[in-house]
């Protein structure tokens, strides 16, 4: 799945409801998320963004089907991590959080250390992604995310052979749990996520996970804020807005939504569906689309970096790209439309250019997933996964119109 891309910090425990959050007196459990990259292939972010868009499509399609679904795998280059503990005593791990998958599972990098909570199922485990895979065995065992907030009998992967992922652990997987099906060996039945279970075993009171970044403007930034459970209203500006998810498959199937695009006033992509995923870095559209928005900016394509690149002039006169969702608008303005300056170096760029965050998703509009808005677009807003009541929320921030690029 790839995991590219944009940015953690800590995580906290509160209740809500979702539609109105609201704080209650349960501790506080803050866990840090960290921005990770892998500097040796980091040259691959558009290619990485793009496999991993070609797959999330063509997974959906397949379990329609009923037939495996497969794609090249590329190292995953820009990922966000959070140390998670793994056993009694818990041996800590760098998982990158996945809204786009629901496996929990580790051995990546650091090999698994099994303790007295540690029970192998005997069944096998394998998820492909579209940065890379794993297969190995499925164990539960006891996950503990920051300063003593535990889940018992958690479903792990435990990792015997893992490709494209460089520098992380594994993937604490907090997307819908159907994504499980078909995990386990032979087995069609879905393996409950670390949100299930926060929920079943009474830790949280309503299935919600709340994201909150900022922009990065290092290689290892701390700027986020995961909330299992709630919604920290430190993080976010107004209200939060929420839509259903969308009834389009294939984005359906996972944080999907319904949104159209504009540059300035002009329509570039109609209404229609797409998914919202800590996954992707950048920010991908439709071919027809992005073609209407490389004309209006002027961008030129980059052949080092892939992205688009435009003048200071250009920059001067790049308007805001306008988000529609569920009748509310989300601007990303010039700046953020922008690859962080200080990392140019970091994507095979040149120092003194400007690179542009928005790029080609790969295939055109009209099949079901035609946008994926990844971190450039998360790190300007709050977004909220709420699965007790199939939404998903926005809200402004203090970094939606942040210059720090």
């Amino acid at each position: 799945m790839a995991l590219g891309s944009s940015l953690f910090a800590a995580v906290f425990l509160a209740v809500a409801v979702a539609a109105s959050p609201v704080q209650v007196n349960k501790p506080l459990v803050s866990l840090p998320l960290v921005r990770r990259t892998n500097s040796t292939s980091f040259t691959n972010l558009l290619a990485n963004d793009q496999a991993r868009a070609r797959y999330l499509k063509d997974r959906a399609q397949a379990k329609l089907q009923g037939r495996a679904a497969s794609v090249d795998a590329t190292n995953a280059v820009d990922t966000y991590v959070v140390s998670v503990g793994v056993g009694s005593p818990a041996t800590q791990y760098s998982l990158l959080v996945d809204t786009g998958s629901s496996n929990t599972w580790l051995g990546a990098n650091k090999s698994y250390t099994p303790t007295s909570t540690s029970s192998d199922t005997g069944d096998s485990v394998s998820v492909t992604y579209g940065s890379g895979s794993f297969s190995g065995e499925e164990y539960t065992d006891t996950v503990t995310l920051g300063d003593g907030l535990t889940i018992t009998n958690q479903s792990i992967g435990v990792a015997s052979q893992a490709q494209g992922f460089s520098g992380v652990d594994g993937i604490l997987g907090v997307g819908p749990v159907a994504l499980t099906q078909g995990t386990l060996g032979d087995s069609e039945a879905t393996v409950p996520t670390v949100t299930d279970n926060l929920l079943s075993q009474g830790t949280i009171d309503t299935e919600v996970l709340a994201v909150s970044f900022a922009p990065a403007t290092s290689e290892s930034d701390a700027n986020g804020e995961l909330t299992f459970g709630g919604t920290d209203s430190s993080k976010y500006t107004g209200s939060i807005n929420y839509v259903p998810i969308t009834s389009t498959s294939p984005a359906s199937e996972y944080w999907g939504i319904d949104q159209d695009i504009t540059y300035g006033d002009s329509p570039i992509l109609s209404s229609t569906a797409g998914i919202v995923d800590t996954g992707t870095t950048l920010v991908l559209i439709a071919s027809d689309a992005f073609d209407a928005y490389k004309t209006a900016t002027g961008g030129t394509a980059d052949e080092s970096t892939g992205l688009l690149r435009i003048s200071s002039s250009q920059f001067s006169s790049l308007q805001t790209l306008n988000f529609n969702i569920g009748g509310t608008t989300y601007g990303l303005t010039a700046n953020a439309q922008i690859w962080p300056r200080a990392l140019n170096s970091a994507i095979g760029g040149t120092a003194d250019d400007i690179y542009l965050v928005v790029n080609d998703i790969g295939s055109a509009s009209g099949e079901g997933l035609d946008f994926i808005n990844g971190y450039a677009f998360l790190e300007r807003f709050y977004s909220v996964y709420d699965t007790t009541n199939s939404q998903v929320g926005f809200a402004e921030t203090s970094f939606t119109s942040a210059t720090s690029n």
